[in-house]
C-alpha cells in the first residue's frame, strides 16, 4: 500500500514588526544561543541543525533554535528532512539598527578572552 502524500513541512516565523526588542535581547542573553548565532554569522551560509557545535544535548539545542526562531532571530526551513537555519540579519538590522553587529562583536571579544584564559 502506498503512503499518502503529505504537504511540504513548513515552519512558522513571526513578522519582525510584531517582535519586541525585549524578545530579541532575551533570546540573545543565553550563551548557547549566542554561540548558535555566532556560528551562523561566521559560516556565511545556512546550516543544518546537526552541524552546530554546542555544549548541550540535541534536544536542548532544539529548544534554543525554537527560542531564536520565535524571537525572529533565525529563519528555519526544510530541505528534504533536514531543517536548515539562517540568520534574519537584514530584517533585524532594519528593525533594530546596529543590534546584530554589536552582539556579534561582543560575542567575538568574549570568545577570544575565554580562549586566552583557557590557554587555547
Amino acid at each position: 500500500m502506498a503512503r499518502p502524500r503529505t504537504a511540504a513541512r513548513t515552519v512558522e516565523h513571526p513578522e519582525l514588526s510584531e517582535v519586541s526588542l525585549q524578545q530579541v535581547l532575551e533570546a540573545l542573553v543565553d550563551p548557547v544561543r549566542r554561540m548558535v548565532v555566532s556560528q551562523l554569522a561566521r559560516s556565511g551560509e545556512d546550516l543544518s541543525c546537526g552541524t552546530f557545535v554546542a555544549p548541550v544535548s540535541l534536544s536542548t539545542l532544539t529548544h534554543h533554535f525554537s527560542v531564536l526562531r520565535e524571537a525572529g532571530v533565525i529563519r528555519q526551513y526544510y530541505v528534504g528532512t533536514t531543517k536548515m537555519n539562517t540568520l534574519r540579519t537584514d530584517e533585524i538590522e532594519l528593525r533594530f539598527p546596529g543590534l546584530f553587529s554589536a552582539v556579534l562583536a561582543a560575542a567575538a571579544v568574549e570568545a577570544e578572552a575565554d580562549a586566552a584564559r583557557d590557554g587555547r
